[in-house]
């Protein structure tokens, strides 16, 4: 998954309040990243991404958070 992926995945979960509501988020997620880039992923991975990116590569997600502050 490229950079620019995970962080339009990144950008749509977290206004989205993704950890607490879950219901139509990923299917948004999944047409974004399928329109903005051509790829498609499933929501399993996705979700999977997801939980690797908060809870394994801290790093990373920092990194995509701060690209994402500074876009603002």
């Amino acid at each position: 998954m490229s950079f620019g992926e995970m962080l339009e995945m990144v950008d749509i979960l977290n206004k989205a309040d993704y950890d607490r509501k879950k219901a139509k988020i990923m299917a948004k997620v999944v047409k974004s990243l399928h329109r903005n880039f051509g790829v498609r992923r499933s929501t399993d991975q996705l979700r999977k991404r997801w939980s690797d990116l908060k809870l394994r590569e801290h790093e990373q997600y920092r990194r995509i958070r701060t690209v994402l502050q500074k876009s603002k």
